[in-house]
């Protein structure tokens, strides 16, 4: 199938892929350290510490985003020839051992007529989130854009024929939401990568995924192509790479797209995993030196968080990123809303994870529990929202989040006495009461050099966690 040019002479898409590269090839020699009339490329890894702040400021008040993993996978839905697998369903084209041709065949039955921008956005704003992070183009290389590089994407390859990422944009800005894009380094699409894993076919996609040494620069060029295009065409407020993690990716490489990335969009935030930034699947950032913006753990939360370095928590409802038909071991919407307050206690953002169908639903269970989550940061989101990490150690009854003049204790279990027992506080308590109470209406407060000790009704106003806010004189 054939796409016409921009300039509308019906250039061939396979044209159009070889000039695009063309050009861009000819912009990265341009731009090489020596070569006349250019100077060497800025390093926006040096930025000063004022310029770091006010780019991060809008993602530090956030605390709260919606991950969404969307693509192919959710065709099969977690199962291949029958059979289902233990792999999340975003990795079926690995676990299955599904060769690049035959995966390619769930393209024509990708087809999410019920796919609604503004439904899915108002969700997450419902929920109290400030900002979505999609899948752009995850490790089966299949594109939710319209590329102008690649016929392997959402427009060209499937019935559907319109771009996702173009109508979430539009509704993004409509509504106030930030968006952002999530895009693999590995690619088990593109011919230049393959594995060597006895018994698993060559194109199927893995961890383990290798590259031809001499198509590397040629994959490379393909990847600052979509990149370009994502930034220049939807203007993102965060890249969220992954799979970073093959021994043919470097930090260099890492450094030298994420000076590419912001020499597009300056004010762009990137995660670590465009280098070598994470130490396995926690995501700890690896300090000055290496590329990325702030750290990623998997699938858990930090037990002290992670002191002086931005960090982001990307977590699942269930046990799988992409749709699986079958899994319903789905987190109470009571343990979303703990890891929430956990994650901000400590510093960090939290990035919750839906999974939509091939028809472009987000799953019940899923919007059941957003809506769930909104109901209470429509009551206490104050207690989220630019708040920084605890000063204390982690009670057992709950958390604590802090801003300046005010402590928010989350208070998970109840004390039956009905009295909440606080740390000692260098500051004189001027005001204590529940978040919940729109009356403000005081709580006795007793302090002394031994803590705060603080008188509560009997009962909590909410099951899932009840906020205490504490205000104080500031020395």
């Amino acid at each position: 199938m054939s796409k016409p040019s921009s300039s509308g002479k019906g250039l061939p898409i396979h044209s159009i892929r070889a000039v695009s590269l063309a050009v861009l090839l000819l912009t990265v020699v341009l731009v090489q350290p020596g070569c006349t009339g250019r100077s060497t490329p800025k390093d926006y890894l040096q930025e000063t510490q004022e310029d770091r702040d006010a780019r991060m400021a809008w993602w530090r008040e956030a605390r709260f985003g919606l991950f969404i993993h969307w693509g192919l996978y959710a065709v099969p839905a977690g199962s291949y020839q029958g059979q289902q697998g233990g792999g999340t369903g975003e990795w079926l084209q690995s676990w299955a051992n599904i060769p690049r041709a035959d995966y390619e065949k769930f393209a024509p039955e990708f087809n999410p007529t019920r796919y609604d921008a503004a439904q899915w956005v108002s969700l997450a704003k419902e929920a109290g989130m400030k900002y979505i992070v999609i899948t752009s183009k995850h490790h089966d290389g299949f594109a939710l854009w319209d590329s102008k590089v690649s016929e392997y994407d959402i427009v060209d390859a499937t019935p559907y024929g319109r771009d996702i990422l173009a109508d979430l944009a539009r509704e993004c800005q409509r509504q106030g939401i930030k968006l952002c894009f999530y895009h693999s380094i590995m690619d088990w699409h593109h011919p230049s990568q393959y594995i060597d894993v006895e018994g698993k076919d060559s194109t199927a996609g893995n961890g383990q995924n290798k590259i031809f040494a001499e198509h590397r620069d040629e994959f490379v060029t393909y990847l600052n192509a979509q990149v370009e295009e994502l930034i220049t065409r939807y203007d993102p407020w965060v890249l969220w790479f992954d799979g970073e993690w093959t021994d043919w990716w470097t930090e260099a490489d890492g450094k030298a797209l994420y000076n590419h990335v912001r020499s597009l969009r300056p004010s762009i935030i990137v995660n670590n995993r465009v280098g070598k930034g994470r130490m396995g699947m926690q995501g700890l950032n690896k300090g000055p030196g290496y590329a990325g913006d702030f750290g990623t753990p998997e699938q858990e939360i930090p037990a002290t968080g992670l002191p002086g370095v931005d960090w982001e928590t990307c977590m699942t409802m269930n046990d799988t990123w992409g749709f699986k038909s079958y899994d319903h071991n789905w987190k109470s919407s009571k343990t979303l809303v703990h890891q929430l307050i956990d994650a901000a206690s400590k510093g960090g953002n939290y990035l919750l994870n839906v999974g939509p169908t091939a028809d472009g639903v987000i799953p019940q269970p899923s919007v059941d529990r957003l809506k769930e989550m909104g109901r209470w940061m429509a009551v206490n989101s104050e207690s989220i929202y630019g708040t920084q990490a605890s000063p204390f150690e982690q009670p057992r009854w709950g958390r604590f989040t802090t801003k300046p003049g005010r402590l928010y204790a989350h208070v998970f279990d109840w004390p039956q006495d009905g009295r909440l027992q606080l740390p000692p506080m260098d500051g004189k308590v001027t005001h204590a009461h529940l978040l919940a109470d729109a009356e403000q209406t005081g709580l006795q407060v007793e302090q002394s050099a031994q803590g705060i000790d603080l008188s509560l009704p009997a009962s909590a106003p909410d099951i899932m966690a009840s906020v205490v806010v504490v205000e104080f004189e500031e020395r």
